[in-house]
Order: C-alpha cells, then structure tokens, then sequence
C-alpha cells in the first residue's frame, strides 16, 4: 500500500449520524419528546435501584435481579439519548470516530447482558411460581450472583471482541451513518474494507445472544402461565396471570425486535422500519420495564410509601 493510499484511508476522522432524516419542522417537537422519555426512565429505573438497595424487604432474588435490570436500563438508554438529544438541539449531526466506537462497545455490551438477564430473571419466576417448595434451596444469593455477574461478563467479553474487530476495518468513503445512533451494521456498510465474514459474525452472535434466552424467557412463561391454571381461586389466578403476561409481552416485544432489526436484510426500502423498530427496544423498552416488573408490585409500592413517610418526617424536622 503507498503512503497516499494510506493516507486516503485514514481521512475520516468523524461519522455524521443522519439519525430520522431531514425532519426540521419537527425537530423541537422531537426534542421535547426524548427528553421526557429520558428523564422519565433515568428517574423511574433509579428510583428501583435506591428502593431495593435500601429496603431490606426487597432484599430477594427477584428484586436483586430488578435492581440489575434498572441499573442497566439507566446506562442502556443513556448510551443513546443524549447524544440524540444534543443533535436534536444544536443541529450538530456528527460523532467522532472514538465516540462511535465507544457508543457501539457500550450498546452492544449492555444488549447482550440485558437478553441473559431477562432470561434469569425468567428463570427465578419459574423456579418460584413451579417450584416453590425447592425455591429457596435453588435460588441461594451465590447462585444469583453468578446469573448477574456471567450475564453481565459475557456481555462485556463478546463485545470486546467484536469491536476490536471492527477496529481493524478501514474507511476511505462517505461518512455518513444512516441511523439515530452507531450501530454495527450501518457502520460496517461505510467501510471499504471486506466485511463479508464480520456481517456473518455479527448475524451469528446477534442469534447466540437473541434466540437461546428468547426461548429459555418463553418456555419458563409457558411453565408458568400452565401452573397459574392449576391454581384453585379465580382471584389469585387472575392476579398472577396478569403479572406473567405482562412480563412475557414486555420480554417478547423486546427480543423480537431485535432479532427483526438484526436479522432482516438491510435494505434501503427497510430502514424506516429498522429505525422504529430500533426505538422499540433502545428507548420504550427502558422506559416500561420500571412500570411493568416493579412498580406494580405491592412490596415495591409499600417500600416507595415508606420512603416518602421517612422523606416526609425528615423534611418536617428539618
């Protein structure tokens, strides 16, 4: 390769991200809109967190997996918001080359840790709602810790590996990516580099990270959903059906998408539809999971009532 060659390929020093298209008219409204949904599910996922770390009644399994989840849910949509956010506001479309792979390390990582989590906390509703005479033999605070921690390592390990292979591509071509954020395979599309075996990779870990937890998440739910028909008073079936369901409606919305993201072909008739599909998972996703895994429960409604007593009388002797 000569020096100019060389050179060619290492111009781009910065991506513009074309994020929904040419939407001026309605860029304040946007900006508007995120902003809620942001602060809405920074407030609400770590409002979870600070209840279940403090109140030594939500000090179980279950909650310690939603403390996990919420967590997550905070960093996940903070990889994405405010950059999309500033764009919205200042107009500024463009992304470092650094910035672009950081954001892709950190979506990826926290994608992949958030499929095995579900798949845990599935795995925790089975073993609780089927076998509940075992529940606290099998679910002992060391097992937890390791379906946290393996979630949350292999997401971190296979992310690392990708994008260092994605590190090795070059870019001597447009730079515009089209999305709302840098996402593996619009950015592979800008290199000139042959990316052919990387595409395949990324299809191969999208289905590891998608479809196994996928269908451990759906048959604990079918588990599940056939004992709470075993269960003799309509009122406490009733109540644990609507539980289940909604969990299961909420996790498979989630896994769906994103395989229907990952997995169709990337065609430009497509890309509106991958882009709102996308806001599925990155944005609603984080936004409910709150709503639908914590805060309809009573034990998570008691503890927040608690806390406000306690903020209440702190604020009066004050």
């Amino acid at each position: 390769m000569t020096d100019t060659e060389w050179r060619n390929q290492t111009t781009i020093t910065e991506f513009i991200l074309l994020g929904f298209g040419d939407l001026s008219d309605l860029q304040i409204f946007l900006f508007l809109m995120f902003l809620v949904i942001y602060m809405a599910t920074v407030v609400g996922n770590t409002l979870i967190v600070v209840l279940v770390v403090t109140d030594q009644h939500l000090h179980t399994p279950m909650y310690f997996f939603l403390g996990n989840l919420s967590y997550l849910e905070t960093c996940y949509t903070s990889t994405i918001l405010p950059r999309l956010l500033a764009s919205l506001l200042t107009g500024d479309r463009t992304i470092s080359f650094s910035g672009c792979f950081t954001q892709m390390y950190f979506f990826g990582f926290l994608v992949a840790t958030e499929c095995y989590l579900l798949a845990a906390m599935s795995y925790d509703r089975y073993l609780a709602i089927c076998k509940p005479l075992h529940y606290s033999t099998l679910m002992k605070t060391r097992f937890c810790l390791q379906l946290a921690a393996g979630s949350w390592l292999n997401g971190c390990l296979v992310t690392v590996v990708f994008v260092l292979f994605l590190s090795q591509l070059t870019f001597c071509g447009p730079n515009e990516i089209d999305y709302f954020y840098c996402d593996a395979l619009p950015f592979m599309e800008l290199s000139c580099s042959d990316t052919h075996w990387l595409v395949l990779f990324n299809f191969s870990l999208s289905c590891v990270f998608t479809l196994p937890p996928f269908l451990l998440t759906l048959t604990s739910y079918v588990c599940i959903i056939a004992s709470i028909l075993s269960i003799p008073s309509t009122a406490g079936r009733q109540k644990a059906f609507s539980t289940c369901s909604s969990h299961l409606i909420v996790v498979t919305i989630y896994y769906g998408t994103l395989m229907i993201v990952h997995m169709l072909p990337n065609h430009n008739t497509l890309s509106l539809l991958n882009k709102v599909l996308s806001l599925s998972y990155t944005v609603m996703t984080p936004l409910v999971n709150p709503l639908i895994y914590s805060l309809k429960n009573r034990e998570v409604k008691d503890a927040l009532s608690k806390a406000v007593s306690k903020y209440g009388a702190f604020t009066k002797t004050c």
